[in-house]
């Protein structure tokens, strides 16, 4: 897993992409913090509200932007050599 930072609010979390469609996030107590989208998905559940937080949209646009920089990479993409 590789840290990346979102571009809106700061959050660093721990990112691994295993493919484009497929990423894996794991969030540390600050980060859940500085996160607006998590803040508000907790603050709804602690109203007795039902929610489940799937994902950031900002931080979702940091990890892709991170891959396309090649910060992050992409574990299952293979790349076809010449020979």
């Amino acid at each position: 897993m590789v840290p990346v930072a979102c571009r809106a609010c700061g959050a660093k979390v721990l990112a691994r992409k295993s493919s484009w469609q497929q990423t894996s996030v794991q969030w540390s107590a600050d980060a859940a913090q500085r996160c607006p989208q998590r803040r508000d998905s907790e603050a709804l559940a602690a109203h007795g509200r039902r929610t489940v937080f799937l994902s950031c949209s900002e931080l979702s646009e940091s990890i892709v932007e991170a891959v396309r920089a090649g910060r992050l990479s992409i574990v299952d993409e293979t790349v076809d050599v010449a020979p």
